[in-house]
Formats: C-alpha cells, structure tokens, sequence
C-alpha cells in the first residue's frame, strides 16, 4: 500500500511539474511574439514603407560629410526624443537597434518622411530631402546594439 501511496504522489508531482514548465514556455512565447511586433512598444513601422520606397538607395552613402551633417541634424530635430546619442528614450526607440540598422535606407526615409503621428513623431517631409538622407547617413553609421532585435538602450 506505501507504494501505491509513493507512486501516487509521484505522479501528481510529476503532472505538476509538467503543468508549470508548459505554462511557463507559452507565457514565454507570448512575450516573445509580442516583442518581435512591437516597436518601442507599438507595431513596426518601419516595415510599414511601400516598396517604392524601400528600395531607394541612400544618394549620401559614400559621401564622407553625410554623416557629420547627419549628427547635427539629428541633434537639432531628433534628440528630444530619441536621445542625444540616439540611444533611445521614453519617447522614442534608439536608432541602434537592430530593427533600425537592418532596415533598408528608402523604409527609414520613408518613416521620417511620413512620421507615426499617433504615436508622437512628427512628420518631416517639410525638411529637404537630401537632410533627410544625411540624418539616415549619420543613423547607419551608429551601427547596432548588442541587444539584438527589437531592444533598445535605456
């Protein structure tokens, strides 16, 4: 009869135990589903651009001066939100994630062009288009964070 009783316990233990560790994978998959649709806890929106867009080329990209003309824009139009040394803030992502860095040049021209006004970025079609290049320029140069996909620097 004891091992009728041990075996019991055993086995409602074991039940257990797989109950939790499945309850804990579909928690953990739900978290990760959710990450990789989010952009700074919204959708992505860069993976929002038309493929007319994603696929221009950056007229800047081997110009050496894109970039320093690029860090100066950003500095004086988006710093206040995506932070000084574009690693993101409370408002807006850093731009070293690895969304942000894989992404063609015409998808990131295109978002700023367009801005996510429901979300609070601004549009910017009004700043002249090669600017607009020369802030992607400076954006690309930063190069990712080590955070991976979808992570931002505090």
């Amino acid at each position: 009869m004891k091992m009728k009783s041990l075996l019991s316990a055993l086995s409602i233990s074991t039940v257990l135990l797989a109950a939790s560790v499945s309850f804990a994978q579909y928690e953990n998959a739900g978290e990760a589903q959710q990450s990789a649709t989010k952009y700074h806890g919204r959708p992505d929106e860069i993976g929002k651009a038309p493929d007319k867009f994603k696929f221009r080329p950056n007229p800047f990209e081997s110009d050496p001066n894109a970039v320093p003309a690029g860090k100066f824009l950003f500095e004086e139009h988006c710093s206040e939100c995506h932070g000084k040394t574009a690693d993101g803030t409370r408002r807006g992502p850093s731009m070293m994630r690895d969304r942000v860095q894989t992404a063609p040049s015409g998808a990131i021209f295109w978002l700023i062009t367009n801005g996510v006004v429901r979300h609070g970025m601004p549009v910017w079609s009004k700043l002249p288009e090669p600017q607009r290049w020369q802030i992607i320029s400076y954006i690309k140069s930063l190069g990712p964070s080590t955070g991976g996909a979808g992570t931002s620097k505090p």
